[in-house]
């Protein structure tokens, strides 16, 4: 990982559901303007995790620090207002409402709608000819175009994405890893949750492997790919 200043910090960190502990202790830094990828099989906390950066999921012992300031008890909403954005696993849309009014709940964090109008569809075109179409009835990928359209038209500091490439095609998984791409190299910090490995680490700084709740193995996508077993990374 590059020598960054940490843009997000977690510090000894648990969490779970009710009595169930998930996550046992983990500690993380995501470099500001980098990005890392979380990797692991499924059940293993991933998820959890990304919940708990996102302030969906409150940690039950340890600290999170974003941009310098602790927020382990700050709700996902304020969250949201001070940068961290997150497109959940199943691309959390609005399926009957329209395109359009998808990309106008965008505005509660302050972002005025013609700016967020003006960044969807230009990282998205075939999103503006479909504006009025209900998010609903769009395919898998245009779904997560619009989640995805949705999150980087807010101007994040932080972008949290969950299993981006669940249930696409290749082709268009590819086309969405592109547009990430595109934004980690202007500078936006990125930590993405991805059971295959192979479709993150190439847009990776860095990557750890989240079994059984603990970072198993932490280090640059080229460690990654030379240290773990495919069987539990994918193919």
């Amino acid at each position: 990982m590059s020598e960054t200043t940490p843009i997000l910090e977690l510090h000894d960190v648990r969490a779970g559901y009710g009595p169930i502990e998930v996550v046992h202790g983990v500690s993380l830094a995501i470099g500001e303007g980098s990005v890392m990828a979380l990797l692991g099989p499924n059940g293993g906390g991933k998820t959890t995790l990304l919940n708990v950066c996102a302030g969906i999921l409150v940690p039950s012992g340890g600290e999170v620090h974003f941009d310098g300031k602790d927020v382990t008890h700050l709700a996902a909403d304020g969250r949201a207002r001070r940068g961290i954005c997150t497109v959940p696993e199943g691309r959390g849309i609005f399926p009957n409402l329209s395109v359009r009014e998808n990309l106008l709940m965008a505005t509660q964090v302050g972002v005025p709608m013609d700016r967020i109008e003006e960044v969807a569809f230009a990282q998205f075109p075939q999103l503006s000819v479909r504006r009025k179409q209900l998010a609903g009835t769009l395919s898998g990928g245009e779904q997560q175009m619009l989640a995805l359209a949705r999150a980087f038209a807010t101007d994040p500091k932080l972008l949290l994405l969950d299993e981006l490439s669940l249930g696409l095609a290749p082709i268009v998984v590819a086309e969405l890893y592109e547009k990430v791409r595109e934004l980690a190299a202007g500078g936006l910090s990125i930590l993405l949750v991805e059971q295959f490995a192979r479709t993150a680490l190439p847009i990776a700084d860095a990557a750890a492997v989240v079994l059984q709740g603990v970072i198993a193995h932490q280090g640059s996508p080229a460690e990654m790919e030379e240290a773990l077993s495919a069987s539990y990374l994918g193919g």
